[in-house]
């Protein structure tokens, strides 16, 4: 349930496409399917569809081949008798079960005697050369042989087998083909053809088959040791390892293979069960990791984000502050160049005339804060003396132009420089009585 609530809305849209697409309906199967291949729908519907017409999967390889363990104390044993023997009353038992025992110091006679040839000519079939050649071949003689109508016949080497089977947690069910034997003919016929086989091993199972006389089909029946044929072994993954649950040697009508592959199934489902509540409460850690990695790399960069914002911040009020003492300084600068000047021109002010003095200007200045200057001035004085005049009163601003009101003309009046030429009074046409204003050019 937990799990459920985990997916987001794109996971879970995933889950029903995935779902249409296949035909599984149970979701913790596809969920997991998905979730093996990074959730990609294409792949994984793929991949599904390679798994039903036998082929392996895109993802499995012979470099890790699964260690299956072969258990005969916790399988299920089925053993069916030849159909040429007899086996119906105590004569017709004893002669069985004698029989058996002679077919079994037969049998390990024979594996004794070729064991020892092999001491001195090993088996050409020990070398697998091209395992793969040898399922096609084996699956292409086989439906020459018995025809189409059969299970899915899984197209990879055993271990490309075992790999999907515990990726996808299916049992798997191995067959070994043994042309020679009397039973192989009318279990290829009747058994494995019947209906109801193909679409119950079909539905639960991968079925992976092989001869023994070649060299892949050898190996396998080397490792799980048959006695007897046609041999029929269940492999499912059980606590971490690809095990051997269940063994059917001989004979068996359809009806009774089907119940004897539901008994094995039945008692190993739990371990599947639990396999996949494994594997979905790994993914849900896996994921919630994930989240909780990805909320902790964001928080971490909204911190970053924050202390990068928070350095502008503070850079730039220290550029703000810095600026602010340049222009302080510029100023109070300014000023002390402004104190100096005023000084300086102090001493270039002229003595100021009688009022009876033929030749004198009464001159009213107006100051931009309303303040009324009067001073009186000689018609042979520069424009430069009013000028220095209006500079060195404290209610002056430091920057400012004269002009006449009426028509309102500005005076050239700001010092030129030595060598330069300035307009006296007289020249400027300021005679007797004048009235100038001053205008503040920073305001």
């Amino acid at each position: 349930m937990a799990d459920n609530l985990s997916l987001t809305a794109e996971q879970t849209e995933k889950i029903l496409q995935f779902q249409d697409l296949t035909g599984i309906e149970d979701i913790s199967v596809c969920r997991d399917v998905l979730q093996r291949h990074a959730w990609d729908l294409e792949v994984s519907v793929q991949d599904q569809l390679n798994m039903r017409e036998g082929r392996p999967s895109v993802f499995v390889s012979d470099t890790d081949i699964p260690a299956v363990v072969n258990d005969h104390s916790a399988q299920h044993v089925f053993f069916s008798p030849p159909h040429g023997s007899n086996a119906r009353g105590i004569r017709g038992l004893f002669r069985y079960v004698v029989s058996l025992v002679l077919q079994l110091c037969y049998s390990t006679v024979t594996r004794l005697l070729q064991f020892a040839f092999r001491l001195v000519q090993p088996d050409p079939r020990r070398y697998v050369i091209d395992p793969v050649s040898d399922v096609l071949s084996f699956i292409h003689l086989y439906e020459e042989r018995y025809g189409p109508d059969h299970p899915v016949f899984y197209q990879g080497t055993y271990s490309q087998a075992l790999n999907d089977a515990k990726q996808e947690l299916r049992f798997l069910l191995v067959y070994l083909h043994c042309e020679e034997h009397e039973d192989t003919a009318k279990f290829c016929r009747c058994t494995l053809p019947h209906p109801e086989v193909i679409n119950y091993i079909n539905t639960n199972m991968l079925f992976w088959a092989c001869s023994v006389t070649t060299s892949e089909g050898y190996r396998v029946s080397q490792a799980l040791r048959e006695n007897g044929y046609p041999f029929l072994a269940v492999v499912v993954l059980h606590d971490g390892r690809m095990t051997v649950v269940g063994r059917l040697e001989g004979p068996a009508e359809p009806n009774a293979l089907i119940t004897r592959l539901q008994t094995i199934v039945s008692e190993n489902e739990v371990a599947l069960i639990a396999a996949r509540a494994e594997r979905v409460e790994r993914s849900f850690n896996q994921t919630l990791r994930q989240q909780q990695d990805q909320a902790y790399l964001e928080s971490l960069r909204a911190d970053q984000e924050k202390e990068r914002q928070r350095c502008e911040e503070k850079e730039r009020r220290e550029g703000e502050a810095r600026q602010q003492k340049e222009r302080e300084l510029e100023e109070q600068c300014r000023r002390e160049e402004i104190q100096r000047q005023k000084i300086e021109y102090q001493m270039h002010i002229p003595d100021e005339p009688p009022a009876d003095h033929p030749e004198a200007v009464h001159i009213v200045i107006k100051l931009p804060d309303g303040m009324r200057l009067e001073r009186r001035f000689l018609q042979s004085h520069s424009l430069e003396a009013v000028f220095y005049y209006v500079f060195c009163h404290p209610a002056s601003p430091d920057t400012f132009e004269i002009a006449t009101n009426f028509p309102k003309r500005v005076l050239n009046c700001a010092p030129q420089g030595e060598g330069s030429h300035s307009q006296t009074f007289k020249e400027a046409g300021l005679r007797c009585r004048e009235v100038l204003f001053v205008y503040d050019l920073e305001a």
